[in-house]
């Protein structure tokens, strides 16, 4: 089975006038799926298989366009593991204690 990665991705829409409602449509792609995440004020990060998660930012860069962007600075961090699984809760449990 493929393991989970950590992702943050920040969709940052260029020269338009109204950029919040486009980055809400590319967060409403992440909670239409069946996976972990967290929006931030930054960025929104997500947990689940490497190759299903590149697959949910091409879905959130459509998304994006359709919503009126004409360009898009994707900036996106992943923190993968080679053996183990990489969970939210490996990283902060210990702050919310």
């Amino acid at each position: 089975m493929e393991k989970y990665v950590n992702l943050s991705i920040q969709v940052v829409p260029v020269n338009v006038s109204d950029s919040y409602s486009i980055v809400d449509k590319a967060i409403e792609v992440i909670q239409s799926k069946n996976i972990k995440y967290e929006v931030g004020p930054f960025s929104t990060s997500v947990e689940g298989p490497y190759s299903e998660l590149m697959d949910l930012i091409e879905e959130m860069k459509t998304a994006s366009f359709e919503a009126g962007a004409d360009e898009l600075l994707l900036n996106i961090q992943i923190h993968a593991k080679k053996d183990t699984d990489v969970t939210f809760e490996s990283k902060v449990q210990k702050f919310r204690d």
